[in-house]
């Protein structure tokens, strides 16, 4: 019986011949995901296996990751947030506010240009603001305190906002999904509901879309004319410095390809490797793991607010009380010391951490959920539950989910897809039987959790909010409060409040948290830890 590829590979005593037929392999494989087997040896290529497909190449239409990656390669922002918390200037040169703290006043920096040639202007920023802010949670309430902008000259834009909104900053310079990605004025008039047709940036790298392969790769090019700030690269701060002049995606879907491929050296980088693989990992003096999200990560289940069964908040409640995170992170993680306990949807370590969770404990009661669903009058509804199969960091949580729910009375429809699917399935508010959905799990890194804000999964502002569209003008009102407060204490007081609203009409169930390092070969250095994958200031030898 042969053995395991990834012992074969490692087995001194295996015979050449054998070594160089699974190389063979390993090399058509890479082929057929359309790699340039030329480019394998080129130090000015950097080659990297994302964490999934990438289909939807708008950032601002979707919170997923891979797309708020692609935003980070071709798009610069304005503000940015370093490894500290703290934000800093990107884009902008300087900026100024008045003593009311009702007018801010920003100016470019010198040197801002397109991928088209044309200079970035006040008006580009301001359609790029506008457009962000009708899709992002932080966004949205920075709108609400805005009165108007303006745009004195091309290198000038100003907020003037009809009160004081104590988080303008922190909004623009928000690290992940939304961020506020600057894009041409032609192209960020587009509805904030309908996805972009064209990716022209200002940022440290060109989308080259003639060799852009959906399911197979994605190639980027080193931007020459990119200028970046002269500080020290520190999150989504910093230098953005390019020392190569290619960067390929290359989609490899199946778990032991993608750890073979890292092994011999046919890809540089594996952004998440499944978590079963991190011993083998960790044991190979090739390679070493570097964690983008230092801060760690959380699962969280999502309900559909508009159908039954989960538009009845005591049916939400029940399937709350039914899950339980042990079975969750045990199933989809398992790797010793890679994930924790934690009820609280503010990330565990993070500021607003709080135990206030109300009836949520995190521990499965089923009884308890069987009662709930009784007295509530659930009818049998048939629960939609979407699994991706092809995103291996969140694939084995429906599993568990499904088991949890029935045990309590839930009937599931599990129906499984590839994630782009399921990112653009979550748009649609369909009925569940004619191609809509109920439910679904995903994972957030905690750098957009932290708040009320930035958490997607508390814009309950119906059909503006995040998918699942809850309308609670409750939450909306803690929430503008948090915006409005002035010390540390209100804020931990309020985002309590609104963590304790929240399990109330229990708008998602945290199912844990975790953390899930990148895969990388020795010698290749300067992966900045971002809360975000980035890849500038990255060197291959």
């Amino acid at each position: 019986m042969p053995l395991p590829l990834h012992k074969a590979l490692s087995e001194r005593s295996f015979n050449s011949a054998r070594r160089r037929q699974l190389a063979a392999g390993l090399l058509l494989g890479l082929a057929a995901a359309g790699t340039h087997l030329g480019a394998l040896a080129d130090t000015k290529t950097l080659r990297i296996i994302p964490h999934s497909n990438i289909t939807v190449l708008d950032p601002i239409w979707t919170t997923a990751y891979i797309s708020r990656n692609f935003g980070y390669m071709i798009y610069d922002t304005l503000f940015g947030t370093d490894l500290e918390g703290r934000i800093k200037p990107q884009m902008v040169e300087k900026w100024s506010v008045s003593k009311d703290n009702k007018t801010w006043t920003f100016k470019l920096r010198d040197g801002l240009e397109f991928h088209d040639g044309k200079p970035v202007t006040s008006e580009d920023v301001v359609a790029s603001l506008t457009r962000w802010a009708s899709r992002d949670t932080m966004g949205g309430q920075l709108a609400k305190a805005l009165d108007h902008y303006e745009t004195p000259d091309a290198k000038t834009f100003v907020l003037v906002l009809k009160e004081p909104f104590g988080l303008v900053l922190e909004a623009l310079g928000k690290p992940s999904a939304n961020v506020p990605f600057i894009m041409p004025k032609r192209v960020a008039d587009t509805p904030g509901d309908t996805q972009i047709k064209e990716t022209i940036g200002s940022g440290p790298y060109t989308f080259k879309a003639d060799e852009y392969r959906p399911g197979e790769k994605v190639v980027f090019l080193k931007n020459a004319r990119y200028k970046p700030r002269a500080e020290a690269p520190s999150g989504t701060t910093g230098g953005k410095n390019v020392y190569v002049d290619r960067v390929e995606w290359v989609i490899v879907r199946d778990a032991q390809t993608q750890m073979n491929a890292l092994i011999n050296g046919e890809v540089d980088i594996l952004e998440q490797p499944a978590f079963e693989q991190y011993a083998t990992l960790r044991s190979n003096p090739d390679l070493t793991l570097v964690d983008a999200q230092p801060a760690g990560n959380q699962f969280i289940f999502r309900f559909n607010f508009l159908h039954a069964p989960f538009n009845n908040e005591k049916i939400r409640r029940a399937a709350m009380l039914a899950m339980g995170q042990e079975a969750f992170l045990k199933t989809q993680v398992g790797a010793p010391g890679m994930s924790r306990y934690c009820k609280s949807m503010f990330p565990c370590g993070t500021p607003f951490e709080s135990d206030a969770t109300g009836e949520y404990t995190g521990i499965a009661n089923p009884a308890k959920a069987k009662a709930l669903l009784a007295e509530a009058g659930y009818k049998g509804e048939p629960v939609v539950l979407m699994r991706p199969t092809d995103l291996g960091a969140i694939a084995k949580l429906p599993l568990v989910a499904k088991q949890q729910l029935e045990q309590a009375g839930f009937k599931v429809d599990l129906q499984t897809m590839d994630w782009q699917t399921l990112v653009a399935r979550r748009a649609k508010k369909d009925l569940p039987s004619a191609g809509g959905w109920n439910a679904f799990m995903t994972s957030w890194t905690a750098s957009d959790i932290l708040n009320p804000l930035t958490m997607a999964m508390m814009n309950a502002g119906g059909d503006k909010g995040w998918f699942g569209w809850q309308d609670d003008p409750e939450l909306q009102k803690i929430k503008l409060q948090f915006s409005q407060a002035s010390t540390d204490a209100d804020k931990k007081k309020l985002a309590q409040a609104a963590q304790l609203r929240a399990f109330e009409t229990v708008t998602h169930v945290p199912v844990g948290q975790y953390s899930q390092p990148a895969a990388v070969r020795k010698g290749i250095t300067g992966l900045v830890p971002a809360g975000a994958q980035v890849y500038w200031n990255i060197k291959k030898p």
